[in-house]
């Protein structure tokens, strides 16, 4: 880039090469403001306009966030190849339009495997794991073999869905047969997908095999055993962890403090609370608060943990009122519960949830006057509870089944079978051997 800036204090005229070369950094470093100036540089200059400069100054566009100027500069172009079309459906998936990103990659010629790995990364990205595991398996059909980067977005959809079973055909099929390249970065997807799907010993065995392991791999790990309720393992991993010289992130602390939380480990999580800003200069921020919080309150220090709310140096987030919430209706605190859902209720009015808890714990206290006032209040906004739902995995698709739903078109044959089954298994338990 100063070279650059040389060149043109000194008149010498850029050819393509190096402009593509100046806006491939300007890409990497997300240096805006010289990539347009270069932009202007071709507008107003006779350079030559291939297809690998416009590709350039597309990519520069699109990393840097400009959707608006990355289209122009497509819609301009007097040809286009299939990283012309995957940078548009990387740059609209990853700025969260889906829709736009759909449009483009159906729209795209000749789709090679990076361009299928764009959109399906942008699904499982964007809190959409059905829709990627679903375009996986089309992919699958088209007879593309998924690379690394495929494989991560697929796996975090699984984890996502906490679909085990097509997560392990993934890495036994892939890994140990097909012999995809392994990075460390697969390595810590299978770890979370593992972990995610409530599978530590797998994920452990992964972890262990490991033959190098970055601060991801050990971040991995330490959440995984706090999300699945090993507290002590997830502190172990964090002592190794520090003993082979990694220092600790604020996603390790935040992993930690779940852990404790978990654990119900009072006095060695507020030891690593009180630490982190100490001992590793890492200044808590509100997730860490919101952890602090849930182990207060699990544990049944309630105003300890509703006074770390109120001296907290931020606003408090809605994770933070949510696990004092949780926790007023475990140990019975009516006066707390009702101004933790005060507080979640006036930043989202229509957080069903929040209503159906503090009914609950109304009803927990016999306040039924209480109860019917709650859902008064719903009735009056709007509001409607979220029914419970169930996913399976057939043949690559997924079903979802909500509660008394009756949108899918065999629905009276399922409830027809359903019935069946109950009748037969009351059948059963009352001893009689009778086949429907």
């Amino acid at each position: 880039m100063e070279l650059f800036g040389l060149m043109l204090e000194g008149d010498v005229e850029p050819n393509e090469v190096t402009l593509i070369a100046v806006l491939s950094a300007c890409s990497h470093k997300g240096d805006l403001g010289m990539g347009k100036m270069i932009h202007e540089i071709l507008e107003k200059k006779n350079v030559r306009w291939g297809l690998s400069l416009h590709n350039a100054l597309l990519d520069m566009y699109v990393k840097c966030g400009c959707l608006v100027d990355a289209r122009e500069v497509f819609d301009r172009m007097e040809s286009r190849d299939v990283f012309s079309w995957t940078s548009m459906v990387n740059g609209y998936a990853k700025c969260g339009d889906l829709e736009s990103a759909r449009r483009f990659f159906e729209q795209t010629p000749q789709k090679n495997v990076v361009c299928w790995s764009a959109m399906i990364a942008g699904y499982s990205q964007n809190d959409k794991p059905k829709d990627s595991l679903k375009l996986f398996h089309e992919m699958l059909g088209e007879g593309f073999v998924p690379g690394e980067h495929t494989l991560v977005s697929v796996l975090s959809a699984c984890g996502q869905l906490s679909c085990f079973s097509l997560g392990h055909w993934i890495h036994r099929y892939f890994v140990d047969q097909i012999r995809i390249p392994v990075s460390v970065t697969l390595e810590n997807a299978i770890i979370d997908m593992y972990a995610k799907c409530g599978s530590i010993d797998a994920a452990a065995e992964v972890f262990s095999a490991m033959s190098e392991r970055n601060l991801v791999s050990w971040n991995s790990i330490i959440a995984g055993y706090a999300a699945n309720g090993r507290a002590k393992q997830a502190i172990e991993v964090f002592d190794e962890m520090r003993c082979l010289g990694f220092k600790p992130d604020d996603i390790t602390f935040v992993s930690l403090l779940t852990a404790c939380s978990h654990g119900g480990l009072v006095s060695q999580g507020k030891e690593y609370f009180d630490t982190m800003e100490r001992k590793y200069g890492i200044k808590p921020k509100k997730e860490h608060y919101a952890c602090m919080i849930d182990l207060l309150g699990r544990t049944g220090f309630l105003e300890e943990a509703y006074k770390l709310i109120k001296n907290m140096p931020m606003l408090p987030c809605e994770a933070s009122w949510g696990a004092l919430l949780s926790a007023c209706r475990k140990h019975h605190n009516v006066e707390l519960a009702t101004l933790s859902a005060s507080n979640l209720l006036s930043s989202d009015p229509e957080d069903s949830g929040v209503y159906v808890l503090l009914a609950n714990i109304w009803a927990n206290e016999r306040k039924w006057g209480d109860v019917r006032r709650v859902r008064s209040l719903m009735r009056d906004k709007g509001v409607k509870k979220i029914p419970g739902h169930s996913l399976i995995e057939i043949d690559g698709e997924f079903k979802e089944f909500l509660v008394a739903d009756e949108s899918h078109p065999q629905s009276e044959e399922i409830y027809r079978v359903l019935d069946d089954i109950l009748l037969l298994s009351k059948l059963e338990d009352s001893g009689c051997d009778c086949d429907l």
